[in-house]
């Protein structure tokens, strides 16, 4: 084969990928935007449910408002998309991991699906989380703090704005497990090193709750704490993985699923 048809084949196998890639993202963004056609007409529900936590706090006759005249649209809208996007998330994991795993090793791929799976399961968990404990512990303080002759009454989309931060933060939180098991097996740190710097991580998980919660102590309690926890289980996660690693189940070495 000359120079020249192998930089032809090099192309064709640049340019199927890139369509391929294409193909997923279409595949991804359909998902989402029919769910989000499902979601629209119950926008205004959603943000009622959302919205619940604060209301249940204020005082009596206390209400939301909207100091933007089209934020009653389009704040429900909003929060639509996202759920759309949350509920769609398996299959734009799904998409992504149908475009990588032809290149990936037999055991990269026995360790990939359970960490896809996990990763979706835990930015759920978070997100529930923040909604049942976090939003109504927030709410309880915030209100209970209004100087006297002070009514609170939240616009809706900056409520939105700082609900979904929330929900994004305890989700991607929540992910530490997974992020210290992808560590492990791409060798950058071992359980051992994961053990000894407890201390800092425990410090760190206290330094980001602070950072992305309010100033009340319950609340960046209810991230650090879960995260400190959450790491302990990443550590046992990662000694189950270096163990595989160490000890292959069929006694090879691994190969791809092409064999070679």
């Amino acid at each position: 084969m000359t120079g020249t048809d192998a930089s032809q084949d090099g192309e064709q196998s640049f340019l199927s990928h890139l369509i391929e890639l294409r193909a997923r993202l279409l595949k991804a963004v359909v998902a989402v935007l029919v769910l989000l056609a499902a979601l629209i007409p119950f926008a205004n529900k959603l943000y009622g449910i959302l919205a619940m936590p604060l209301l249940e706090k204020l005082p009596a006759g206390g209400a939301m408002i909207a100091t933007d005249v089209a934020s009653p649209f389009f704040a429900p809208l909003k929060l639509a998309f996202f759920v759309a996007v949350v509920i769609a998330m398996p299959v734009i994991l799904y998409q992504l991991w149908a475009f990588v795993s032809p290149g990936l090793y037999k055991h990269e791929k026995r360790l990939a699906v359970p960490l896809l799976v996990s990763a979706v399961l835990l930015f759920y968990i978070g997100c529930a989380f923040a909604y049942f404990l976090v939003l109504p512990a927030i709410f309880t303080f915030m209100t209970s703090i209004a100087p006297a002759g002070v009514a609170v009454m939240p616009d809706i989309s900056r409520f939105l704005d700082f609900a979904l931060i929330l929900f994004l933060a305890f989700g991607c939180c929540f992910e530490v497990p997974v992020a210290l098991v992808i560590l492990v097996s791409i060798g950058v740190v071992t359980p051992a090193q994961l053990v000894s710097s407890r201390p800092y991580a425990i410090v760190g998980a206290f330094v980001i709750a602070a950072i992305l919660t309010p100033p009340d102590v319950l609340s960046q309690l209810l991230l650090a704490v879960p995260m400190c926890i959450l790491y302990e289980v990443g550590i046992i996660a990662a000694r189950a993985v270096a163990r595989r690693h160490d000890t292959p189940a069929d006694g090879s070495v691994a190969r791809r699923s092409d064999g070679t």
